[in-house]
């Protein structure tokens, strides 16, 4: 469940301590100014993906330091994304500079001194990152920090478009996949600041990993889809067949096995649903991608040991029986 904190229903006057107290709660200690004679209302909306938390900020004009001072305090551990969704700010840390504005992204390193500037109202989605967690070097992060990700294109713009899908989605996600795309993303990000420094090794484990995430999300959107296949699958993602075959061999399995996994998977949560009207079998197949109403029941069969039919017809006699 997502932590919400607000200062919304507080009076303008008492808003600037409490939201100073939210803001280093949140993330790591900070000093905060709000930036206007009455401040606006500010929330934070967190939710923890495994070791990785994502949160949703929104709020007025303010500056947040992180000085020597408050690092004494601890979140040094820590390093700290954050995608700028609306209003444009100045992150300054290392001698460096960066612009923010929409759609782009920025990386601050909790374990050094940092000043972000939002000179007006803002929202922005920022993911805390244990460092560890990472397995980039020192000199890798420091050449990150104070620089600016374009989301528009090449691999940061991979990342940003990402990062945004998954704050999105994030709500819906099971624990197991939850902290499955946490590993997921530090993983792009190891990619992206390889690559920034100058570091990247393209038959590095975790890019393979962070493809074939991104391979898998564009089939669980088109499992639909009776015509796809993996030709289809590598055109869109300007990679060999040959190529993708290897990334999914390397998770020990086929492309074909897995999507039909996937396939199967969404016709058994269907059919044990209970629902007013009863969807026959061939309609739910249908649903998701199969063409043959036999081959769909033999695959049935041969995943879960019974008939759709019959699973359809345990599932509403006894649904909490039902694995």
């Amino acid at each position: 469940m997502p932590v919400v904190q607000s200062t919304r229903t507080l009076p303008p006057g008492e808003r600037a301590d409490y939201w100073h107290e939210l803001v280093s709660g949140a993330f790591v200690p900070l000093d905060v100014r709000l930036d206007e004679p009455v401040p606006s209302a500010g929330t934070i909306t967190s939710r923890r993906l495994g070791p990785l938390q994502i949160s949703e900020v929104e709020a007025g004009p303010q500056t947040v330091d992180r000085s020597a001072r408050r690092i004494t305090e601890g979140g040094e551990e820590y390093l700290t994304v954050t995608l700028q969704r609306r209003g444009s700010a100045r992150l300054t840390q290392d001698d460096r500079q960066a612009i923010v504005g929409p759609g782009s992204f920025t990386c601050s390193d909790a374990g050094r001194p940092f000043r972000r500037e939002q000179p007006d109202a803002f929202r922005f989605t920022s993911f805390r990152v244990p460092k560890t967690n990472l397995g980039v070097s020192d000199r890798e992060l420091r050449a990150v920090t104070g620089t600016l990700f374009n989301g528009v294109s090449g691999t940061s713009g991979l990342v940003a478009e990402f990062l945004g899908r998954l704050s999105e989605h994030a709500a819906s996600l099971d624990p197991h996949t939850a902290h499955q795309l946490a590993l997921t993303t530090f993983d792009l990000l190891a990619v992206l600041f390889r690559e920034r420094s100058g570091r990247l090794d393209p038959q590095a484990p975790e890019h393979a990993r962070g493809m074939l995430t991104r391979v898998q999300e564009y089939v669980l959107l088109h499992l639909d889809d009776p015509s796809l296949c993996p030709e289809r699958i590598a055109a869109a993602h300007h990679m060999s067949v040959r190529y993708l075959h290897k990334l999914f061999h390397a998770g020990g399995t086929t492309v074909g096995r897995w999507i039909l996994r996937e396939r199967l998977e969404r016709c058994r949560r269907d059919l044990a649903r209970p629902t007013r009207s009863v969807s026959t079998v061939a309609a739910v197949a249908r649903r998701w991608g199969f063409v043959s109403p036999s081959h769909f029941s033999r695959s049935f069969r041969a995943a879960y040991g019974m008939t759709p039919r019959e699973w359809q017809a345990a599932a509403r006699l006894q649904p909490a029986a039902v694995p």
